[in-house]
């Protein structure tokens, strides 16, 4: 059976780092081209998203087919992410030390709070959830807009999206809203690179972020950071309500909210081995 990075082609590359794979960069870009707006891909689909020929194209597919990394639909012929590809992510997500430390702290959260909340990462222009928990009081309502774990939605429009981006480096920070579309999502979206910079200097500042109807309607949430033992933000969590369990002002929810969050997120960090002489 071939391997995912032996070469397929005739030629390998003579130029860039000989110590780098061509083979296996072509073969991950090919199931990077497969997202939640394009799940279902043919091999042409794939050759134009990838920069290929359509032959070259249908050969790292048919390996990554082969391994069970992609999977044709019967009906369409079109490819799909494989079981491969699944199996990987939740391992990548159940060994990341941030979630087997967080997973009781934000259950406790989410009891104490009565609403859902949640942990992500920032992977480029997007936040990835890599926990989520909901509270077990009866009272409670879940606002979860179809969320789980890896689950990506844009940084730019959400609360812990906006604390991974405040604590980028700047030079990092630019090169990530480059590849942003500040498109509108809900009613408050920030949609102006000018203002985003400013929301997030706010952030560094205060040390929580808030999205107030930025994502969608009705919706906001509350975030603080999460540090590793260096200092450095690592992750994010976050508590979110809906205009429809909580009807009062922001700074209200803010009230309620920001307390148990910020102790969360401290408990969290100290056991990643952070200490505040960091800071």
């Amino acid at each position: 059976m071939l391997r995912l990075g032996m070469s397929l082609d005739a030629e390998e590359p003579a130029g860039p780092p000989a110590s780098l794979s061509q083979s296996l960069e072509r073969g991950l870009a090919i199931l990077s081209a497969f997202t939640s707006a394009g799940p279902l891909l043919g091999v042409a689909d794939l050759s134009r998203a990838v920069g290929l020929n359509r032959s070259t194209t249908y050969r790292y597919v048919a390996t990554l087919a082969a391994l069970g990394y992609v999977q044709q639909d019967a009906e369409t012929r079109k490819y799909a992410l494989g079981p491969r590809v699944v199996d990987l992510g939740f391992a990548a997500l159940s060994s990341m030390e941030v979630t087997r430390v967080a997973h009781r702290h934000l259950q406790a959260l989410s009891d104490e709070t009565g609403y859902a909340a949640s942990m992500a990462v920032l992977d480029g222009p997007d936040i990835v959830y890599v926990e989520r928990c909901r509270s077990r009081r009866s009272a409670g309502v879940a606002v979860d807009l179809n969320l789980h774990v890896g689950s990506r939605l844009p940084a730019y429009c959400t609360s812990m999206g906006k604390v991974l981006l405040a604590h980028r480096e700047p030079v990092a920070l630019r090169t990530l809203l480059d590849r942003t579309d500040l498109a509108r999502r809900g009613p408050k979206t920030i949609v102006a690179r000018e203002q985003l910079m400013a929301a997030l200097a706010r952030v560094r500042q205060s040390g929580i972020a808030v999205s107030d109807e930025e994502l969608a309607p009705g919706l906001r949430s509350i975030a603080a950071p999460v540090r590793d033992r260096t200092g450095h933000v690592v992750a994010a969590i976050n508590v979110a309500a809906h205009l429809t369990t909580w009807t009062v002002s922001l700074d209200s929810l803010v009230t309620k909210i920001e307390g148990p969050l910020r102790r969360t997120a401290g408990e969290i960090s100290t056991r990643m081995g952070y200490r505040a002489v960091f800071e």
